[in-house]
């Protein structure tokens, strides 16, 4: 039976153990287990066939030889940050498996990766080589004239071919493991590998960057590499530390080019601008050099020397369509909410004001006192509260204007009526 199954593994490479099995149980009606299968098949050798049959590929091991003679260059799609995906663009020294450029961005496009590489060019110099894969932003015209420029020689992996990327490979396994299950994304965020709510909050890219910057220096580049056995830093640093590029060849490398010919009238055309070139250069074809950010300032080359500049004659667009930059960090807060201090000084401003739909209730009345017993004074004089209450001039106010008109101002001289019934 195991013969057989051999037998049909040899005929068919691309058979599983599990699929030997099936087939066997319906030929015979019953199959040893697939791991008895398996075993057999590798002490046979044939698990190391591919499925046509042949040998597998064998890879040899690569490393290069000096500092700065190769970087190898990918992209990492790490966690949400503010609501979008984060891409890392970065590139490793073959040799000393130093981060030569590293940066965290929203895309994956030509100008991430030209704002990616300018500053690893300007800080570690120019390697001879750059080995990449064949994605849109590594194909790009701006990266082969860049290359191009600084004498750098540009590479592609072969496609479905992986294995000339494996130090990069394994350096973005660590930046998972060691790196990003440390991040929690922020308000809107989705995180990073680490326990929802556990790790370090992240708002931004900017914050992200700063993270990602201070670990790469103090934990990555120090620590013992277990292929190297030396610090990845010191290893690229042993030579000498390598000559910074030139800012001003940096600033050609990184302007983009376009051919364009020259019309009857001495124009060329540009992403919807119209320029005015040279009349000399009517019907020849021409290279327009310029920084994507900038279509207003462009140089003509004319068989790889100077033409003078294109002159602006109609512009619709002052920037490229491809110079897409990330959006800006969102504003720190300030802490001032001017409507509810608003708010504030209206109910203070209240509260200075008398509201009598406020006021508590007036407590109930107490019962009167019981009446006094009269005395014999007040029987013969008679008490206040038995005449009715009178005015200064000893009238009661219930009197009426006739009464006050009969009443006539006693005469000074009459005697008081009141002294002639004693005199009496």
């Amino acid at each position: 039976m195991l013969e057989l199954a051999a037998a049909l593994k040899t005929e068919a490479p691309g058979r599983t153990a599990a699929q030997v099995a099936v087939v066997l149980a319906a030929h015979a009606g019953w199959a040893p287990s697939p791991r008895t299968l398996q075993r057999h098949f590798a002490a046979l050798g044939l698990n190391r066939r591919r499925p046509d049959g042949g040998a597998p590929a064998v890879f040899g091991r690569f490393e290069a030889d000096r500092p700065n003679a190769r970087w190898v260059g990918d992209a990492l799609h790490g966690p949400h940050i503010g609501g979008r995906k984060a891409i890392l663009i970065a590139f490793l020294d073959d040799h000393s498996r130093a981060v030569m450029a590293a940066r965290w961005g929203y895309a994956e496009n030509a100008v991430a990766l030209r704002e990616t590489l300018r500053d690893g060019l300007a800080a570690r110099g120019c390697p001879a080589q750059c080995y990449v894969d064949n994605g849109s932003m590594f194909i790009d015209a701006g990266l082969r004239r860049a290359c191009a420029v600084l004498g750098i020689k540009l590479t592609h992996s072969q496609p479905g071919k992986p294995a000339g990327r494996g130090k990069i490979e394994r350096f973005f396994r660590t930046v998972r493991d060691q790196f990003l299950v440390e991040i929690t994304g922020g308000a809107g965020g989705g995180g990073g590998e680490g326990a929802e709510g556990a790790g370090t909050v992240v708002g931004g890219l900017a914050e992200l960057n700063a993270l990602f910057t201070a670990w790469v220096s103090q934990v990555y580049h120090p620590r013992v590499h277990s292929e190297t056995q030396m610090a990845p830093l010191a290893r690229f640093l042993a030579p000498g530390p390598p000559a910074p590029t030139p800012a001003e060849l940096l600033r050609e490398a990184f302007r983009w080019a376009q051919w364009r010919t020259v019309t009857k009238t001495a124009t060329v055309s540009l992403h919807g601008n119209i320029y005015e070139v040279d009349p000399a250069l009517a019907g020849a074809r021409v290279e327009l050099v310029f920084d994507p950010f900038d279509l207003t300032d462009i140089d003509v080359r004319h068989h790889g020397r100077a033409a003078g500049r294109a002159v602006p004659h109609q512009i619709g667009h002052h920037v490229h369509r491809k110079a897409v930059t990330d959006p800006p960090p969102a504003p720190t807060p300030t802490g001032i909410d001017y409507l509810r201090l608003v708010e504030d000084r209206h109910t203070r401003s209240l509260g200075e004001r008398l509201h009598y739909a406020q006021l508590a209730d007036p407590p109930p009345p107490a019962d009167p006192p019981p009446p006094a017993e009269p005395t014999v004074a007040s029987q013969a004089a008679g008490t206040s509260s038995d005449r009715p209450a009178t005015d200064g001039d000893g009238m009661i106010y219930s009197a009426d204007l006739l009464t006050l008109a009969d009443r006539a101002d006693p005469d000074p001289a009459d005697p008081d009526p009141a002294d002639s019934e004693e005199t009496r």
